[in-house]
């Protein structure tokens, strides 16, 4: 038995090297382009174009950040950018949350039809014309309403939080139920506290779509009175472009001649994604429960 002993704990140990060396390659492969970026950032864009960058800038520079920063209207944005991801966040899971709720009440008869009516709006739409003609007559363009008012209700989200809840034991609300409790206090007293792991999982995978979103900002939006900070960080690359196609002046030149459009993305990259980056490591332990455990039934 001592060889046969020998050899499963030989296998054994042989697979967990393996496995370790394979999830560090793994790891690498996915961080390193985000450092990339993050030292490319850091570097003169004048010695980026050169090319051989790896794990350390050559040329330390604060340049490309001093770029972006200096513009007053960052600020703005980026105020504008945390009411959106927090205010959308919020009211999309308040509202979804009760609805899929509704939909998981066993005495409900209209239940199956609420969800039907819903699921149909994933897989037909109207638009983008008829959806903004829409919100033009009912006066939602030019104002925050836009970004967070169309988004209270989603499809998608109900069924991960409805699937998610029907996973729990059907006691818990029937014993609130024979102690009096209301609808509304069973969601709110029972069954949400039971809920944060979905509720985690989908508030990061709510604020990253509002966070990263600009595209409803410029068309919705034309006055630029409520740019997000994607909005603003997209225009100072378009001028950064412009920039570097009038080097030939002696001005401009003395002023760009460290930056390059490749260097200003770089910087913007990381000022748009380190913020919610930082929100993970708090929700990491609810994500991947909160979408597995709600994935199982439907």
């Amino acid at each position: 038995m001592k060889p046969n002993k020998i050899k499963t704990s030989t296998v054994s140990k042989v697979f967990d090297v393996c496995n370790v060396l394979f999830m560090l390659l793994f790891a690498f492969i996915m961080i390193y382009p985000f450092w990339n970026q993050l030292v490319i950032s850091f570097n003169e864009g004048s010695d980026t174009v050169k090319g051989g960058l790896t794990f350390w800038p050559r040329a330390f520079t604060l340049d490309n950040y001093t770029y972006i920063f200096k513009r007053s209207s960052i600020g703005k944005g980026a105020v504008i950018s945390v009411l959106r991801a927090s205010v959308g966040t919020v009211l999309t899971i308040f509202f979804t949350g009760l609805l899929a709720y509704v939909t998981t009440i066993r005495h409900f008869v209209g239940r199956n039809f609420v969800r039907l009516v819903f699921v149909i709006t994933m897989y037909f739409g109207g638009g983008l014309i008829p959806t903004y003609l829409l919100y033009t007559q009912l006066g939602l363009t030019e104002t925050f309403t836009v970004y967070w008012l169309p988004t209270l209700f989603s499809a998608y989200y109900m069924i991960l939080i409805a699937s998610f809840i029907q996973g729990l034991p059907d006691s818990l609300a029937e014993s609130a139920r024979l102690d009096g409790a209301s609808e509304l206090q069973i969601y709110f007293k029972v069954i949400l506290p039971l809920c944060k792991p979905v509720i985690a999982a989908i508030a990061v995978m709510l604020a990253v779509g509002h966070w990263n979103s600009w595209f409803d900002v410029m068309l919705y939006n034309s006055s630029g009175k409520w740019d997000t900070l994607q909005v603003y960080l997209r225009k100072i690359l378009l001028e950064s472009e412009q920039a570097s196609r009038l080097l030939s002046e002696q001005k401009q030149f003395a002023f760009m001649k460290n930056l390059t459009t490749s260097s200003i993305r770089a910087a913007t990259t990381m000022i748009v994604t380190i913020p919610i980056v930082c929100i993970y490591p708090f929700l990491q332990k609810y994500f991947v429960g909160g979408i597995t455990i709600g994935a199982v039934k439907g």
